[in-house]
């Protein structure tokens, strides 16, 4: 199984886009779905996760206020919205699902290792 992330490019800093997760003949609905990011010799970094129910969600910090996630079960399809893009998202952009217990009785986490079915990812180019 893998996940299928779509919606990159470039964009001016300040702009905006907005990020699809989706997965084929795999049903999204029972995991909490993380968004990560990895820019050139950095660290796979993560970004948001939203609960299975769509009801918690959590951002790192550098994202607050900019980005939001939110999820739309009947189209099996986690969205990442990203607003006041900076420079520094620059990054190509990954979704996964969470380990079953980060996605049932589990806190939201944002660490890679709670994560599986990693797919390619989009590449989203921030401008100055």
């Amino acid at each position: 199984v893998q996940l299928q992330a779509s919606g990159g490019g470039l964009v001016q800093s300040g702009g905006s886009l907005r990020l699809s997760c989706t997965a084929s003949l795999f049903s999204l609905d029972d995991y909490t779905i993380g968004w990560f990011r990895q820019a050139p010799g950095k660290e796979r970094e993560g970004v948001s996760c939203i609960s299975s129910g769509g009801t918690n969600t959590y951002y790192t910090s550098s994202v607050k206020g900019r980005f939001t996630i939110s999820r739309d079960n009947a189209k099996n399809t986690v969205y990442l919205q990203m607003n006041s893009l900076k420079t520094a998202d620059t990054a190509v952009y990954y979704c996964a699902t969470a380990r079953e217990y980060y996605s049932g009785m589990g806190p939201l986490t944002l660490n890679p290792y709670d994560y599986k079915n990693w797919g390619r990812g989009t590449q989203v180019t921030v401008s100055s």
